[in-house]
């Protein structure tokens, strides 16, 4: 029998009384009510964790000392100056006189230098202490000048592209009174149906990692302080991105190791990059809700990794810890959040409302609000606040940085090396000459609303190039575009299907624009299927039918299972959802002014059924197996490929992958070992390549992925121009996480391989790691350097 003691068998009993109470209401078929008051205590009183020691300034001390209880709750209090399309709207007398009596430490939906100058004075001028406000939003992709959604960026397989666009983004914002960003987001996922695939990086940990610091630089620059810069909110701590059945806001069963192999590294990339606070997830992982889990914090995040910046709730997180079933009240939630290591709340006002109640039950939740508050002031001096508040509040550089022509043309360069070539059977596209008449079909071609994504900060559509207004603006001279809408993906009506196939029989050919909306992927959009919407469907089969040269442009925020269509159509451009600039971008792809060269950070199913996914699942014993009557590791009614595997993509010319070197048969701990290939366009077209490295610890005590990405580079090569990639790989991203907490792997044979995607290996070799390796750090969260001469 096992015995369980100290604060989990405390947690355990509460959970029984709080049990035996609601059920013995539900028998006599009774509203349970608020839980009894001996029950609430017996809650608030349990063990708490013990506090992180936080490092703090003189000044931070000094300011800490003077604070009141109530003061402290309200340096932990972010409120709502707004609403999402209404920003703003909520900063009444009423709320300037929360801010004068000190009872909050930040807003989000707030923005505009003006507006938020008037808020920040009342805080440094009226308030008894004089502690400036924290304004946040959520810039994710770009504040006015919108870039792709994440998911395409990530497709870029470039950081750079990143980094440039958290930095444009985080010029307009902080030139727009904002200080703080939730983002990135680095949540991994593997079941498209999750509806905020759309936000992060896709589904491989290193791929993930690299993209999580790319972001926090671009959005931090060289100092927190520092002019155009905002503070970075990783989110969201935990496995958010492994809900069960894709699900939003469930469950992650998961286990201890691919907590920390596949969901863990991109955060902890994010930290060696700076970032200056992060958010918890709102799920829970194997039964225990993030937002009160200081094993998780307090434990991996600041004791292990040590972590020294702020941590913030979602949206009513704290709260939903009754919902979870893990608090019985709101003043224990507050307390289990606050000892647990969640230094603001945001938006639940348990905290302002409720915790000085828990602490007046159990004191020595002091010790952890005061941790908190260091860690919220702190954040507020490292932006430079204290010294300057005002700094973030001059219009006259708000009005010259939103949209400027260099923030226009760089989001439109993000968008066109966004976008994926899925298929171009017979090299249909570029469309470079022979087509007079071109028919756009699809609603989705003129849909502005769509391409600024689910998470537009002060995006405006009236502002965004449609692909059809790209297409007509960059067609050659001479040709005829004629457009149909034919369907919108979340409309029944298909009348005008009928009018889009007349549209067809008089053309050339056909650019088929179908997909999602924005409003099919994002926050609380899961899905159970990934089947084209039946309109959608249905207007493809349509045009198919006339049988002229069909190319698709699909549209969306996930990856789709479109296996007949893909199928049917001559070529198929993945452009997801692109923002302001998605029409000159597709444009410039379709017509041959750009040459695409994204690749897939997540693969395409066949059916929904054949989800979740990863190439880099473990082997099993059978193996599957291309023979469907051998029986093997795979759907007897699907083949054992994906329909577009993970870093898939195509360019405009052939590139080949050749000559495979290794610097040495053997690595040592402590050493590293160079990979080399050497890329040849053998087309007549500039093109794309992005050689990727793959490794597999062949023999192990612990089963091993089939195979790890553990470095890429994209390169442009010029037709007949040949390139060297060279990749130098260190032991420690060997590693794995063992069972006793320890990152180590054992000597043995590593086999290698490059390629244009997880499915199309074009080079393999192998070699030998000479003893066991050790390390204290995520093997996917290191930086494989790579060089190309």
């Amino acid at each position: 029998m096992m015995t369980v003691s100290g604060p989990a068998a405390h947690m355990a009993l509460f959970a029984l009384m709080t049990t035996t109470v609601i059920a013995s209401a539900q028998a006599q078929d009774q509203d349970p009510g608020p839980l009894p008051t001996h029950v609430v205590d017996i809650a608030s009183k349990l063990p708490l964790s013990k506090p992180i020691p936080t490092q703090s300034s003189p000044r931070v001390e000094k300011l800490l000392k003077k604070m009141t209880l109530e003061e402290k709750v309200g340096q932990l209090t972010q409120a709502a100056g707004g609403r999402s399309k209404t920003l703003n709207s909520k900063l009444t007398p009423a709320e300037l006189d929360r801010v004068r009596a000190g009872r909050a430490g930040s807003y989000l939906h707030v923005a505009g230098a003006e507006p938020l100058r008037e808020l920040q004075r009342v805080a440094v001028e009226e308030s008894r202490l004089k502690i400036p406000l924290l304004f946040a939003m959520d810039v994710v992709h770009g504040y006015r000048t919108i870039f792709p959604v994440p998911i395409a960026i990530s497709a870029s397989w470039d950081p750079n592209d990143w980094e440039r666009t958290a930095r444009v983004s985080a010029e307009e914002a902080s030139n727009s009174g904002l200080h703080w960003t939730f983002a990135p987001m680095v949540d991994i996922a593997r079941d498209p149906r999750w509806g905020r695939v759309v936000e992060g990086a896709g589904e491989d940990a290193y791929l993930g990692s690299i993209m999580a610091a790319a972001q926090v630089q671009g959005y931090q620059g060289q100092s927190l302080s520092g002019a155009g810069t905002m503070m970075a909110t990783t989110k969201h701590f935990g496995a958010y991105g492994a809900p069960l059945g894709g699900r939003d806001y469930g469950s992650a069963e998961i286990s201890d190791r691919a907590l920390h192999e596949i969901y863990l590294p991109p955060f902890y990339a994010a930290m060696k990059a700076g970032t200056g606070s992060y958010m918890t997830a709102f799920n829970d992982v194997g039964g225990q809700p993030t937002t009160g889990n200081a094993d998780l914090i307090n434990g991996v995040l600041r004791a292990k990794w040590g972590f020294d910046g702020m941590l913030v709730s979602d949206w009513n997180a704290v709260a939903e810890l009754i919902n979870h079933g893990v608090a019985a009240s709101r003043a224990d939630a507050g307390a289990l959040a606050v000892s647990a290591g969640v230094d603001m709340d945001m938006m639940s006002l348990v905290y302002a409302d409720d915790l000085t109640k828990a602490v007046m039950i159990n004191p020595n939740l002091v010790q952890h609000v005061d941790n908190a508050v260091r860690n919220v002031l702190t954040a507020k001096e490292r932006l430079g606040l204290f010294d300057n508040p005002m700094a973030y509040h001059d219009v006259d550089m708000e009005r010259a940085e939103i949209r400027s022509a260099d923030h226009i043309a760089q989001a439109r360069l993000v968008a066109e090396r966004s976008m994926v070539l899925l298929k171009n059977d017979k090299a249909a596209l570029p469309l470079t000459s022979g087509a007079e008449t071109i028919a756009v079909i699809g609603a989705m071609a003129t849909d502005k609303q769509s391409q600024l994504g689910s998470w537009r900060a002060r995006g405006d559509k009236t502002e965004v190039v449609t692909i059809l207004e790209g297409i007509k603006a960059g067609a050659p001279k001479g040709t005829t575009i004629r457009f149909a809408p034919g369907a919108a993906p979340q409309s029944a009506d298909e009348s005008g299907i009928a009018a889009a196939v007349a549209t067809v029989q008089s053309s050339d050919v056909v650019l088929l624009v179908i997909g999602e909306d924005y409003d099919l992927s994002g926050e609380a959009r899961s899905r159970s299927s990934l089947a084209l919407p039946q309109s959608q469907k249905a207007l493809a089969d349509a045009i198919f039918a006339v049988g002229k040269p069909v190319i698709i442009l699909l549209t969306g925020g996930r990856p789709l299972a479109i296996p007949d269509v893909a199928e049917k159509a001559d070529a198929v451009l993945m452009t997801w959802l692109l923002g302001n600039e998605a029409g000159p971008a597709v444009a410039n792809i379709i017509f041959g002014r750009s040459v695409p060269g994204g690749k897939l950070p997540i693969a395409f199913p066949r059916t929904t059924g054949a989800v979740p996914y990863s190439y880099g699942e473990y082997p099993a014993g059978r193996p599957a197996h291309p023979n469907p009557v051998k029986d093997s590791n795979r759907f007897k009614d699907l083949p054992i490929t994906q329909l577009f595997p993970f870093g898939h993509g195509l360019s405009y010319s052939a590139v080949d992958i050749t000559d495979l070197t290794i610097s040495t048969p053997f690595i040592d701990p402590g050493d590293s070992i160079d990979f080399s290939v050497r890329l040849t366009n053998s087309g007549t077209r500039p093109s794309y390549e992005t050689p990727q490295l793959y490794v597999r610890d062949v023999v192990s005590r612990q089963a091993q992925p089939k195979m790890m990405l553990r470095g890429f580079k994209r390169v442009l090569l010029q037709p007949g121009e040949s390139r060297t990639v060279t990749f130098t790989l260190s032991a420690d991203q060997l590693t794995y996480y063992n069972r006793d907490g320890k990152w180590r792997v054992e000597a043995g044979r590593f086999d290698v391989m490059i390629g244009a995607s997880a499915e199309d290996i074009r080079q393999r070799g192998s070699f030998q790691l000479s003893r066991t390796v050790e390390s204290n750090v995520p093997a996917a969260a290191i930086a494989t350097q790579t060089e190309v001469r």
